[in-house]
């Protein structure tokens, strides 16, 4: 798996559904590069069972990330047609009717090639043809981009998998936080804990007073 960390994210240019109903053709990261945090999550298909669990939770904590300057965006190798039915459907049909951040269409697979989160891939036969092996979709990945459009923190589950969200709104609060004062978070570090600088002198006070 590619580590991304500490690079530019992949950029890309798709259509996406928006603002809980509405298809455009042109969608892209760049928008947000200077101004907002991004949090951009892969997931398996429309109409599946973890799924809507995720993408409610996440929606439902969108003022906690708004609160921390940050957009959320999923993605996954659906149409935006699917997308579009999706998001009608009501949450105890199994849709997800209230969802209002981005849904971003991979059809081509690109973006998940990009971002190493396909699961399936293509090989080559013994007469020189390509054939995809697996299934053409997209991993539970999840990438923590900043404002200067770098990858800081990625996070790839297996499909039965699912994500906490509070732990994705801790890690913003880790980057942030160290942004600002330049100290650095311990294990299990939260919004109002100690941190502690980045010598032998901070982390041997830092234990000696937990």
């Amino acid at each position: 798996m590619s580590v991304l960390v500490g690079k530019k994210a992949p950029a890309f240019d798709t259509k996406a559904v928006v603002n809980g109903g509405e298809i455009i053709e042109s969608f892209s990261l760049s928008q947000y590069e200077g101004e907002k945090y991004v949090v951009f999550f892969f997931y398996p298909a429309d109409f599946t069972f973890v799924c809507p669990t995720e993408l409610i939770a996440f929606q439902e904590k969108m003022a906690e990330f708004e609160a921390r300057n940050t957009v959320v965006i999923g993605a996954s190798t659906d149409s935006e047609f699917s997308h579009w039915k999706w998001l009608q459907t009501p949450q105890n049909q199994g849709g997800i009717q209230g969802v209002k951040y981005p849904l971003v269409v991979d059809q081509t697979l690109q973006i998940s090639k990009n971002y190493d989160v396909l699961i399936g891939s293509e090989e080559y036969t013994d007469d020189g043809d390509v054939t995809f092996v697996g299934e053409a979709k997209a991993y539970r990945g999840l990438f923590l981009i900043d404002k200067e459009g770098i990858v800081r923190h990625q996070l790839v589950n297996d499909l039965p998998l699912g994500r906490s969200v509070d732990e994705v709104l801790r890690l913003i609060d880790a980057l942030q936080f160290t942004e600002e004062f330049g100290e650095v978070c311990p294990a299990n570090w939260k919004k109002g804990d100690k941190a502690l600088e980045a010598t032998q002198e901070g982390i041997a006070s830092y234990l000696s007073e937990k």
